[in-house]
């Protein structure tokens, strides 16, 4: 059988990381078997709809090298794509379980509901439907519908002995059917909930592997006595650990954590953010770290991806991206990050050579686009400014005052503004003053550009200007 994977966000908005993470898991299950990679869009829940969601999880996926072998813009046999227009095929199924006896209408109203809630708070244990409706007679039930009382659909859960569950990652997995709540699975708005709608769209769409987030791991008793009331074989289930923020909370869009987007727009490359995110829960035989989306396809065993959650470490993205800057060829590398600059600094007075060596001598420097901006604001500001740190270093040898006044004698004397007379001026300075290493070179950055370290001192020099460098001295 070909191995089918689906990935199935809401379009509620940007896809924040964890849920990025999911959808690369499940690609590389797929592509590791030569198999399809399915699009399905949940978004029966239409108060939460964004506008252009649907369009901009298709431009996600695309840069990040992920094709879609079927979904809502390329249809295959077993459309459509979209929950919303499935609608129908929901309703056949959840009658058809009435008729089997596995499901039944419930008319309770809110009013009937709260209430159970609040005696359940009070009494301080789990809210758990009652089954007031599951004693209906037939006659009651069609004399509500006729009078157009609002229902929903609800599973008839077994309440005596246990289900057991396999996971690839967990195991076998046993749950008390006494736990299991009467779960709505067709609502008085006609659309499934996402638990129904699940288990018939991944059955009548050949998925063989669902992978999730772990949180989903309880729910999945459910799926299985609904596979099992319609006589269908389950799917592989593929449970993944949560990917947790540094506050030991689970990455949100709701709670304000990155979307992949905005780490995009700061300027982390697709393939950087891919290959880290993979990384959050699984590791290649050898424990190589950089890796292509090929080697991921060819390397990936989803049997070991680790059951412990993942902690979101944003300096390990910013050392993994760094790796891929420095990959670029000098000219990919200066079209990606000149936007970056140039959003932010008047160029109009720069020339492309000024523009294009600044870029460059910053390349082993700089971890994402934007930090370009903060780093080279000593070209652009007349006024730099010294920390503590800086000053508290200029202030501790007597011999760096002499260092700096033989340096602004040198540089004065130069006429011909090159970075090779500006090596020569700091060698003149290393002879006469009998200084070398950092007493020698960190004075002269600090004066000069307000930072203890940073790119070639020369080659940052020379872009300064000459105009600007004695201005620093004397200052």
């Amino acid at each position: 059988m070909k191995t089918r994977t689906r990935f199935a966000p809401s379009p509620t908005g940007m896809m924040h990381i964890g849920n990025l993470r999911t959808a690369i898991y499940a690609y590389l299950v797929a592509k590791h078997e030569d198999g399809d990679f399915i699009l399905r869009i949940e978004d029966t829940d239409q108060n939460r709809q964004v506008d252009g969601a649907i369009e901009f999880i298709y431009n996600t996926l695309k840069i990040c090298g992920m094709t879609i072998d079927e979904g809502p813009n390329n249809e295959g046999e077993v459309g459509p794509y979209l929950q919303s227009e499935r609608k129908d095929l929901y309703k056949k199924y959840a009658l058809e379980l009435v008729e089997k006896g596995s499901a039944y209408y419930c008319f309770c109203d809110e009013e009937r509901l709260c209430h159970l809630r609040e005696v359940a708070e009070n009494s301080k244990v789990p809210f758990m439907y009652d089954g007031c409706c599951k004693k209906l007679t037939k006659e009651e039930i069609e004399q509500k519908i006729s009078n157009g009382d609002l229902y929903v659909i609800r599973q008839m859960m077994p309440k005596d002995g246990e289900t057991t569950i396999t996971d690839e990652i967990y195991g076998k997995i046993t749950i008390q059917n006494d736990t299991l709540e009467d779960q709505i699975l067709l609502k008085s708005d006609g659309y499934p909930t996402y638990n129904f709608a699940n288990v018939i769209d991944d059955h009548l769409m050949g998925i063989t592997h669902v992978i999730r987030g772990k949180e989903y791991l309880s729910q999945t008793a459910k799926y299985n006595l609904l596979y099992d009331t319609f006589g269908w074989e389950y799917p592989k289930y593929i449970h993944v650990s949560m990917v947790l923020g540094e506050d030991g909370t689970k990455l949100s869009k709701r709670n304000g954590d990155a979307s992949f987007m905005d780490l995009y727009n700061d300027g982390y490359l697709a393939p950087a953010i891919i290959n880290y995110l993979v990384l959050l829960g699984w590791c290649p035989p050898d424990n190589k770290e950089i890796l292509s989306m090929e080697e991921l396809i060819k390397l990936f065993d989803y049997h070991k991806i680790n059951k412990a959650s993942s902690e979101y470490d944003r300096k390990k993205l910013d050392w993994v991206n760094a790796h891929y800057i420095k990959a670029l060829s000098d000219e990919e590398y200066i079209d990606f990050v000149k936007p970056f600059l140039s959003a932010s600094y008047d160029l109009s007075n720069k020339s492309n050579e000024w523009i294009n060596k600044l870029l460059l001598i910053y390349k082993d420097h700089i971890s994402y686009g934007k930090e370009i901006v903060s780093l080279v604001e000593m070209f652009f500001n007349n006024k730099i400014t010294i920390d503590e740190d800086c000053l508290s270093f200029i202030n501790s040898d007597p011999c760096i005052s002499n260092v700096l006044e033989v340096f602004k004698e040198e540089i004065t004397k130069v006429t011909d503004w090159t970075i090779e007379n500006i090596n020569n001026v700091i060698n003149n300075t290393k002879e006469k003053s009998c200084i070398k290493g950092k007493l020698l070179y960190m004075p002269i950055r600090i004066k000069t550009t307000g930072i203890m370290h940073g790119p070639e001192l020369p080659d940052t020099l020379y872009l300064l200007g000459k105009e600007t460098v004695l201005k620093r001295l004397n200052s």
